[in-house]
């Protein structure tokens, strides 16, 4: 079919989105830019030439979400007009009804699934992309990780030179990747107090993507994140261009770290929990000094952003307070779990299993994630599992060593809520813990029973 002009194409693509909201039938973030590209393939390209100071992409298998909205908060604190896909519709369709409302935005700023990156960048010709961390997920649709790095690898080797590729420089494969382009600023962690002195046995990338020999690290963070180098061909991790030199984790109130930059030194108080968000803070960090932005403005505005829907957000629930962690592959949920054990009081913990398109239909990663930490602590004081595959989840815990009538289950994740917070008790704190179509699930019931704002308007 021929393309129809772009204006009409564009106004067929709003009244749709108009529509799905009227009819209660989603938020409309996705359907416009669906319908959009259909009728106007090269419209994505288009509107992206038309944003005057360009297009940032970040992505990464984790934290992508996080780290847009705080690049998004220090875009907002130097007086930018951006648009942004806000709501975490990440693919083509997604970006493509974002611009449709760019509004006279002077700049725009997109978090992109890991398999639509190279499409986008190649449409967008991006000013800017953050490659953030490359993690086993949804092997059913992306493939083995290699595939997903080599891709790419391709994408980095087309795009214009002038393009500023920031990268993680403690993934080894994503540092290989960047590694190829011209015009890099790398991030990584500094402090040696928070490594790990060996890597954990759910680690992805391990060998050298050079060579193929194994990888030595001096120093290891997240799962195969750290310190790496390969006695083999030499190559080794990069000097980080920004670097947390201090790194102070305080459980789930937040942290602080110190961040050099060449731009000046950042002293920096976050409210979101984990070694996971001290990534997403330098990715951040890194990409507003990549579009000149200064520590002044760069610090405080990261300081104040709150975490996303689902990403260490709390909700008040009656005398509960209730801390939602998105824990979708096995690195992020190890993560997860080491972060609630720094807090010092027992655990209550609703974990909900969906295997639908968006997660994943193989969930056998849920045997790569160190549940028995949780067991070994002595903090775990009630376990409700819930969601499409919550059995399997329940006999994931059971192989842990938890016994049966130590944990419920309720496929329901309406029912599942309610047994957790009867469990964690007036006054306690209930820790949940979704794949990501549980977690919109939930944030359907909340929304529902009135705690929340639907997730499309959140700002």
């Amino acid at each position: 079919m021929p393309s129809l002009p772009q204006k009409l194409a564009a106004n067929a693509a709003r009244g749709t989105g108009r529509l799905s909201q009227r009819l209660g039938r989603g938020g409309g973030t996705t359907l416009p830019g669906l319908v959009l590209t259909r009728l106007r393939p090269e419209a994505t390209a288009e509107m992206a030439r038309a944003v005057p100071d360009g297009v940032i992409l970040l992505s990464g298998t984790n934290g992508k979400t996080t780290t847009a909205r705080l690049v998004r908060a220090a875009l907002d604190a130097s007086g930018a007009r951006v648009v942004a896909n806000t709501a975490g519709s990440n693919l083509e369709r997604g970006v493509a009804t974002a611009l449709l409302n760019a509004d006279g935005a002077e700049v725009a700023l997109f978090e992109v699934d890991e398999a639509a990156l190279p499409g986008l960048m190649a449409q967008t010709k991006p000013r800017v992309v953050t490659l953030m961390n490359l993690f086993r997920d949804q092997l059913d649709r992306y493939g083995e990780l290699e595939h997903l790095a080599d891709r790419w690898r391709d994408a980095v080797a087309a795009i214009d030179p002038a393009t500023t590729v920031i990268y993680n420089a403690d993934d080894p494969a994503v540092a290989e990747i960047a590694a190829r382009h011209s015009n890099t600023l790398s991030y990584g962690i500094e402090d040696p107090r928070v490594g790990r002195d060996r890597l954990p046995h759910a680690a992805d990338t391990t060998e050298c993507r050079h060579c193929g020999a194994s990888l030595h690290y001096e120093m290891v963070t997240i799962a195969h994140l750290g310190r790496w180098s390969c006695s083999e061909c030499g190559l080794v991790r990069p000097q980080p261009d920004v670097g947390a030199t201090r790194v102070e984790l305080h459980g789930l109130d937040g942290q602080r770290l110190a961040i050099d930059t060449p731009r000046g030194p950042i002293e920096l108080s976050l409210r979101l929990p984990g070694m996971h968000n001290s990534y997403n803070a330098l990715a951040a960090t890194a990409t507003s000094v990549a579009l000149d932005l200064g520590p002044e403005a760069i610090g405080p505005s990261l300081a104040k952003r709150e975490a996303a829907f689902g990403r260490a957000e709390r909700t008040q629930i009656g005398p509960v307070r209730v801390t939602t962690l998105l824990a979708k592959n096995p690195a992020g949920a190890n993560e997860n779990i080491r972060t609630m054990l720094l807090e010092d009081h027992p655990l209550h913990l609703l974990v909900l299993l969906n295997d639908r398109t968006a997660d994943g239909q193989d969930v056998s990663w849920i045997w790569d994630v160190d549940y028995e930490l949780l067991l070994d602590s002595g903090q775990l004081a009630s376990l409700t599992v819930g969601g499409d595959r919550g059995y399997d989840m329940a006999l994931r815990f059971r192989y842990a060593g938890l016994e049966p009538d130590q944990l419920s289950v309720f496929p329901s994740v309406s029912a599942a809520l309610d047994a957790a917070l009867g469990a964690g008790g007036a006054g306690g704190e209930l820790y949940v813990l979704p794949t990501y179509t549980a977690l919109l699930e939930f944030q359907a019931v909340l929304a529902e029973r009135g705690l929340v704002p639907a997730f499309w308007e959140d700002r």
